[in-house]
C-alpha cells in the first residue's frame, strides 16, 4: 500500500497525485509540490489515502510544505504578471502578423518560465515571436497550440442549458463523444443544436449514454414486426424514457394505433413453435405389469400356473444316421 495526495493546479483541472512525505494535508489545503516542469502551487482536492502499488505510476513526486503566507503572496503576484504577459503577447502577435489566438499565459510558481497558450488553424511559425518575448521577459519562453476544446475550458462561457461549461465547473478530462450518442437518445441531428460553445458535440451527451444504450437493447425498434396481447403488428414509434410502444395493428381493411408497455410485447419469430397446452399434449399410456394369477382347486390348495413352455410348439430335429 502506498499513501498518495491527490493536488489539482487549475479549476477544473486534472489532479495529480503526489507522495504526502509525512505531511499532514487535509482537503482545501494548498500545498507546494514537485513537478516534472518544477515547482508548483495547487489545491488538495483529495487528502491522503492509501492506495494499491498497481494503481499508481511510480515514482511519485513529493509534496514540499504547505503554503504559507509568502508561497500565496508570490502565487498572487503571477497572476497579477500573467495579465501584463497576455497584453504584450497580444502586441507581438499583431506586430508578426501571425494568424493565431492567445488564450490563456501561465507563470511557472517560481517564475522560471512562461506558458502562451494559443489556438490556430494551421502551424504557425512563431519563432520570431520567441525571441521577442524572451528578450521583454528575461526568461524561458514556451508556446503550446491547443484545441477548441481547452479553449472554452480555459475562457469559460454559458452553455444552451443556461449554465456554466461542464468542463469549466467539474470536467477535468475531456470524453469521447459522438454523432451515435445523439440518433440513440433521439435528438435532432442538427449541428447548432447538439454543439456546445466550442462548436463541438456537446459532452452532455455521454452522462446518459450508458442508460439509453440499455433501454435501446430492451426495446423493438420502429418498424420491427412484433406480437401484442391485440395481435401482431408493426412497431410505429418508441418512447424509450416512458418504456411504451405504439404499435400499428391491422385487422381487415381497418389499422388501428395502440400503446403497449415495453414488456406486454415480444418480437415476432416466424420460426417460433408455439407451445402447446398441458390439456392438448398426448398423455402417454401407463404401462400394465403382468401379475402372475394364483388358483385355488376343490380342497382349498392354491396353485400357481403352470409356466408356458416355450418349446412346446418347437419342431423336433430329426436324427440323422450319424446319430
Amino acid at each position: 500500500m502506498v499513501s498518495i495526495l491527490g493536488v489539482r493546479f487549475k479549476n477544473a483541472g486534472k489532479i495529480y497525485y503526489f507522495d504526502p512525505q509525512g505531511i499532514e494535508a487535509n482537503r482545501g489545503d494548498y500545498v507546494v509540490v514537485e513537478t516534472s516542469r518544477g515547482i508548483e502551487y495547487g489545491e488538495v482536492i483529495h487528502g491522503i489515502k492509501e492506495v494499491e502499488d498497481s494503481v499508481i505510476t511510480k515514482p511519485l513526486k513529493g509534496v514540499l510544505r504547505i503554503a504559507t503566507e509568502e508561497d500565496t503572496r508570490r502565487f498572487n503576484e503571477n497572476k497579477e504578471k500573467e495579465k501584463e504577459a497576455y497584453k504584450i503577447c497580444i502586441g507581438k502577435i499583431e506586430e508578426h502578423g501571425l494568424e493565431m489566438k492567445l488564450v490563456e499565459v501561465e507563470y511557472t510558481f517560481d517564475g522560471s518560465k512562461i506558458l502562451f497558450y494559443f489556438t490556430s488553424d494551421g502551424r504557425v511559425d512563431f519563432r520570431e515571436l520567441v525571441k521577442d518575448l524572451a528578450a521583454v521577459f528575461k526568461t524561458r519562453i514556451e508556446l503550446r497550440q491547443i484545441g477548441v476544446r481547452d479553449e472554452s475550458k480555459s475562457l469559460g462561457s454559458i452553455g444552451v442549458c443556461g449554465r456554466n461549461l461542464c468542463c469549466s465547473q467539474f470536467l477535468d478530462e475531456f470524453v469521447p463523444v459522438s454523432i451515435k450518442m445523439a440518433k440513440e437518445q433521439g435528438l435532432s441531428l442538427n449541428p447548432t443544436k447538439i454543439s456546445g460553445a466550442c462548436g463541438r458535440l456537446m459532452c452532455c451527451l455521454k452522462y446518459e449514454q450508458d442508460t439509453y444504450e440499455e433501454l435501446n437493447r430492451l426495446t423493438p425498434s420502429t418498424g420491427t414486426v412484433v406480437e401484442t396481447p391485440d395481435g401482431k403488428g408493426t412497431v410505429a414509434a418508441v418512447s424509450l424514457l416512458k418504456g411504451r410502444v405504439s404499435v400499428r395493428l391491422e385487422a381487415g381493411d381497418e389499422t388501428t394505433l395502440r400503446d403497449f408497455a415495453v414488456d406486454e410485447v415480444e418480437v415476432y419469430n416466424p420460426d417460433k413453435k408455439p407451445q402447446k397446452k398441458a390439456e392438448e399434449l398426448p398423455q402417454k399410456p401407463v404401462e400394465k405389469k403382468q401379475v402372475n394369477a394364483v388358483t385355488e382347486d376343490s380342497e382349498g390348495k392354491t396353485e400357481k400356473p403352470k409356466r408356458r413352455n416355450r418349446n412346446r410348439n418347437r419342431k423336433k430335429k430329426p436324427k440323422t444316421d450319424a446319430e
